[in-house]
């Protein structure tokens, strides 16, 4: 998948947002599920199933930035056991700058059990061999205590197609009450990972706990029951030297 970084995607330090590249790699994976005849509309329709994530891990080279051409391939792991990975490399103008993988599970429509992933025949000899990477997605050690506590209505603008809050909104109500804004210039960020524990609907008011220590970032939503929703792991680094020239906001 080909694609420039939009203005919109870019923060006030012209930096691809978390958020904005959970999209890129949302979209990407929808295109090959549409390939591969395993869109949501057909998994529903064949499998009485939908599709969700339940963790995604990305790290960058160096950040992109508005209007850089990017391309996205990506490739699944295979199907056994009750989950599936998706893997991701990330091209700037022909050259690696990032990586990427997902973690999915089809749950069933009406009895909410997991799908078991070696039922799905469509995925049967169309893997990325050699390509699969070794990444495997775990929990990230969260702190034993937060520092701040942030509330977060829910709202009809973070919901899709499927009814609940999009995935790539997390990131974005994680970074908001990490108030990434103040991180600076010169610095980046090099990793996230994040976690789908439950699902957030529209109407909902959750309650965002974020911990710094040092370039770790982390943050972990709760539902107005205490239940856990999301967690958050981000790392920032130095931008590179070679980077350090597009500090400047380009004019539109």
């Amino acid at each position: 998948m080909n694609l420039r970084v939009d203005s919109r995607d870019v923060d006030l330090f012209n930096q691809c947002r978390p958020s904005a590249l959970l999209g890129y790699l949302q979209e990407a994976a929808t295109q090959a599920a549409l390939a591969l005849d395993v869109s949501g509309p057909q998994i529903l329709a064949k499998y009485n199933c939908l599709w969700m994530v339940t963790r995604t891990w990305m790290e960058l080279d160096a950040p992109l930035r508005w209007n850089d051409p990017v391309t996205v391939k990506t490739w699944h792991r295979g199907a056994s056991g009750a989950s599936s990975y998706r893997d991701f490399d990330l091209f700037r103008e022909g050259r690696p700058i990032g990586q990427g993988t997902s973690q999915w599970v089809m749950v069933d429509v009406d009895s909410r059990r997991l799908f078991r992933m070696k039922d799905l025949t469509e995925f049967q000899g169309t893997d990325g061999g050699e390509m699969n990477k070794s990444v495997k997605l775990r929990r990230p050690p969260l702190p034993d205590t937060f520092d701040h506590r942030a509330r977060r209505e829910l709202r009809y603008s973070d919901t899709d197609i499927n009814g609940h809050v999009n995935n790539m909104h997390y990131a974005d109500f994680a970074c908001d009450s990490l108030h990434l804004e103040r991180l600076g210039r010169g610095k980046f960020v090099r990793s996230f990972q994040i976690g789908y524990v439950g699902e957030c609907q529209a109407g909902e008011t959750i309650w965002v706990d974020t911990a710094a220590r040092g370039d770790e970032l982390f943050a972990r939503g709760q539902g107005e029951d205490g239940g856990e929703r999301f967690d958050f792991a981000l790392n920032l680094d130095n931008l590179p030297e070679n980077d350090r020239h597009s500090l400047t906001t380009p004019k539109i």
